[in-house]
C-alpha cells in the first residue's frame, strides 16, 4: 500500500498539482497576526496576483513621548513622501542618520530566570520560536484538551491534530491517528 500526499493552496483551497511547485508566502505583519511571522503556501498565480496588487509602502515606528513601546504604522509611500515639505523624501532619507536601537524597557537584559518555561501546564503549547522540549511535548500529549481551552481563552491559536506541523512539533502522531476518520490522516490521501 502506498501513500500519496496532496497539497492545497492555503489561500483558495485549490489543489496544487504534482507538477506545480507551490509558492511559499511568509506573512510578517497583519492585524490578525498574533505571534511573529507565519508561513502559508499558494499557487504561483495566486502569489503573482499578490505581487501585482502590492502597493509601495513606508513602514515607520513612532516613538511618542511617554510611551514605552513604539507604534508601528504602514502607509502608502506616496502619501509619506508628501509629508516632506522642506526637501524631497529621497534626499531626506539619504541624509538622515542611521536609526539607533530602541531602548529596552528593562535596564538589565533578561536573564534565564526571566524566560517563560514552556514545560509547565501554564505555558505549554503557546506559540514560541524556541525548541520544543520533551517535557513540553509530553504535557501537550497528556493535557491537549486542557491546553487548547487555555490557548483559546487567551486568544491564541490552538493545537490541531489535523495540522501536520502541530502533529510533528508536539509528537502527536498517535493521538492524530486515533482521532482521524478512516483514510484521512493529516493531509494524506
Amino acid at each position: 500500500m502506498g501513500q500519496k500526499t496532496v497539497r492545497f493552496s492555503d489561500l483558495s483551497g485549490q489543489l496544487i498539482m504534482e507538477n506545480d511547485a507551490p509558492t511559499r508566502i511568509v506573512i510578517h505583519e497583519h492585524p490578525e497576526l498574533a505571534d511573529g511571522p507565519v508561513e502559508i503556501e499558494a499557487l504561483t498565480d495566486e502569489a503573482r496576483a499578490i505581487e501585482k496588487a502590492a502597493m509601495r509602502v513606508a513602514v515607520v515606528d513612532l516613538y511618542f513621548p511617554g510611551d514605552e513601546e513604539p507604534r508601528r504604522v504602514a502607509m502608502a509611500a506616496e502619501a509619506f513622501d508628501k509629508l516632506a515639505i522642506d526637501k524631497p523624501m529621497g534626499e531626506l532619507l539619504i541624509t538622515a542618520r542611521p536609526a539607533r536601537r530602541a531602548p529596552r524597557a528593562a535596564a538589565a537584559p533578561a536573564g534565564r530566570g526571566d524566560r517563560i518555561n514552556y514545560a509547565t501546564i501554564e505555558h505549554a503549547g503557546q506559540p514560541h520560536k524556541g525548541k520544543i522540549t520533551d517535557a513540553e511535548r509530553q504535557l501537550v500529549r497528556d493535557h491537549l484538551d486542557e491546553i487548547n481551552e487555555r490557548l483559546a481563552a487567551q486568544g491564541l491559536r490552538t493545537i490541531s491534530l489535523t495540522d501536520p506541523d502541530h502533529v510533528e512539533r508536539y509528537g502527536l502522531d498517535q493521538l492524530a491517528s486515533e482521532q482521524a476518520p478512516a483514510g484521512e490522516l493529516a493531509g494524506q490521501a
